[in-house]
């Protein structure tokens, strides 16, 4: 499971010109869901993304996590992060999850820091979403496990 995550003062994802997620300062989380995980790497996953230490503290240094600044996630589902690039000029996403277990997944992934206590809002799971963002640095992480 992978997860690209950048920090932002606000985000939000519409479908059709209709929003269907918001955040403001927080983590906005593209997930990737390849083949081999399950519920635990879910778990394992959300628990690094929310406990990273990614916002600044008095002395301007990266030593807070998401709970400490009472940030928000918006999860948005990214099945290209699970491609293939290494060879010729096409991508493949072989490596991807099926969608229903991908769909299952992402949902779980979002209920789950929800239940770690965080303000979780998502995308829609399969749509043409446009993602909007403040990136706040830009601060972003590749997260993978």
């Amino acid at each position: 499971m992978i997860a690209l995550i950048q920090r932002v003062s606000a985000a939000h994802v519409t479908v059709d010109n209709h929003q269907v997620g918001k955040i403001d300062a927080g983590l906005l989380v593209l997930l990737g869901i390849e083949k081999e995980d399950n519920t635990a790497t879910a778990i394992k996953l959300a628990e690094k993304v929310v406990n990273y230490r990614v916002f600044s503290d008095e002395q301007g240094k990266m030593n807070l996590n998401l709970q400490q600044v009472a940030g928000e996630l918006l999860v948005v589902s990214q099945f290209t992060l699970a491609a293939e690039t290494q060879k010729g000029m096409r991508p493949s996403f072989s490596k991807g999850a099926d969608p229903d277990t991908a769909r299952e997944l992402y949902y779980f992934f979002s209920d789950y820091c929800r239940q770690l206590g965080i303000k979780t809002e998502n995308g829609q799971f399969a749509a043409d979403m446009k993602v909007t963002l403040t990136n706040d640095g830009p601060v972003t992480f590749w997260l993978q496990c």
